[in-house]
C-alpha cells in the first residue's frame, strides 16, 4: 500500500538527521495520498540511519493503524490533525533543530529581520498558546496539533508553513515530504540568523514592509520569476 508514498517519507526522515535538524531520533516526516484519507509517517524511536520504506507506518485521518507492525511516532496525532484542517498540506515535519527550538522554548516568534526569512516565509513565524494542564491530561499530542490550528485561524498556512508550539518546538508543512523538510531546514536557518542578528543589534526593526513582499511574491506570487520555469 503507497510504495512510493513510504518511498518518499523514508527518505526525508533519513534526510533529517543529513541535513542537522535532528538529535538523536527527536524528530519525524510524515505524507498524506492523493486521496487525503491515509498517512505514511516513521515508527517511533527507530534511529533514522535503520529505516527502510518498509518501516513506514500507514494510518488513517484518525490515527490508526493499516499498514505496519511498529508503532508510529508518537506525534501522529498531531500530523493527522493538521491534515484534516489544513487543506493542500502534502508533508508535515517536526523537529527539534536547536535554534528553533530555542525560540519555541523561549515563547518567542521568529520575526522577520531580513530578505533570507522574506524569501521563505510570509512575515513572523508564529508561536501558540501553552497547552493547559488539562489539555495535556485529556489527548496531548492531539492537542498539540489543536493550538496550531487555533493559532492558524486567521493565517495562511500556505503562505507560512511553520509554526512553533510553546515550550516545545517547531513543526513545518509543505506541498509533500520533501518540500516540508525544505521548510525546515529554512526555518532553523532564519531561527539562527535572527538570534544572531538580535545579538548583535537587540534594536534591530523588522524588515520593511515593501521588501518583505517583494522577496516573497518573487519567489511564491502568482507572477514570480525567481527560478527556472
Amino acid at each position: 500500500m503507497l510504495e512510493n508514498l513510504k518511498d518518499q517519507v523514508c527518505q526525508a526522515n533519513v534526510e533529517l538527521a543529513a541535513c542537522g535538524l535532528v538529535t538523536l531520533t527527536w524528530g519525524n516526516v510524515s505524507g498524506i495520498n492523493g486521496d487525503r484519507d491515509r498517512v505514511v509517517i516513521k515508527p517511533s524511536g527507530v534511529p533514522y540511519e535503520r529505516l527502510r520504506p518498509a518501516d513506514m507506518l500507514v494510518v488513517d485521518l484518525e490515527g490508526c493503524v493499516l499498514e505496519g507492525d511498529l508503532r508510529p511516532s508518537s506525534d501522529t496525532p498531531s500530523h493527522v490533525l493538521l491534515y484534516r484542517h489544513f487543506d493542500g498540506v502534502g508533508g508535515i515535519t517536526h523537529t527539534h533543530s536547536r535554534h528553533a527550538t530555542m525560540f519555541a522554548q523561549a515563547r518567542r516568534e521568529i520575526p522577520c529581520l531580513g530578505t533570507t526569512h522574506a524569501d521563505h516565509f510570509f512575515g513572523t513565524v508564529p508561536v501558540t498558546r501553552p497547552l493547559s494542564a488539562e489539555e495535556v491530561e485529556a489527548d496531548y499530542e492531539g492537542n498539540t496539533g489543536r493550538v496550531i490550528v487555533e493559532r492558524f485561524a486567521d493565517l495562511d498556512p500556505r503562505a507560512m508553513p511553520a509554526v512553533l508550539v510553546a515550550g516545545h518546538a517547531p513543526f513545518t508543512w509543505g506541498k509533500d515530504a520533501a518540500d516540508s523538510l525544505k521548510n525546515a531546514v529554512a526555518l532553523e536557518a532564519v531561527a539562527e540568523m535572527a538570534l544572531g542578528t538580535w545579538l548583535l543589534n537587540s534594536q534591530t526593526p523588522l524588515l520593511e514592509a515593501y521588501v518583505l513582499n517583494k522577496h516573497y511574491q518573487r519567489k511564491h506570487g502568482p507572477e514570480a520569476y525567481y527560478g527556472q520555469k
